[in-house]
């Protein structure tokens, strides 16, 4: 999975249009394998991200699930503390707390 693409479903407060809107643009870049479209692509480029932008709103406004919301906060003190040991790991160290 691209990195770049968060989850979406599930969080509380729920998903923002521009959070969703630049998760179909990382979509459509990784499908295009192009980060900005040629002159010649751009009306196509652009029609993608928003039809899949639309796509993903009706999905994630329809997906049910029985699982509490998760805390965005909470989620992301997760990621930036794996984010810190990944970088820690690739230069050699194991900065993980030792239980």
């Amino acid at each position: 999975m691209c990195r770049a693409i968060k989850t979406l479903h599930n969080f509380k407060p729920p998903a923002t249009d521009e959070e969703i809107r630049a998760s179909a643009l990382q979509f459509v870049r990784k499908l295009s394998g192009s980060t900005k479209p040629s002159k010649a692509n751009e009306v196509v480029f652009a029609r993608a991200v928003d039809e899949v932008t639309q796509v993903a709103r009706r999905l994630l406004d329809t997906l049910v699930t029985s699982a509490a919301p998760r805390d965005r906060a909470v989620d992301a003190a997760k990621a930036r503390a794996a984010a810190r040991w990944f970088t820690a790991s690739e230069r050699g160290r194991d900065d993980r707390p030792h239980a």
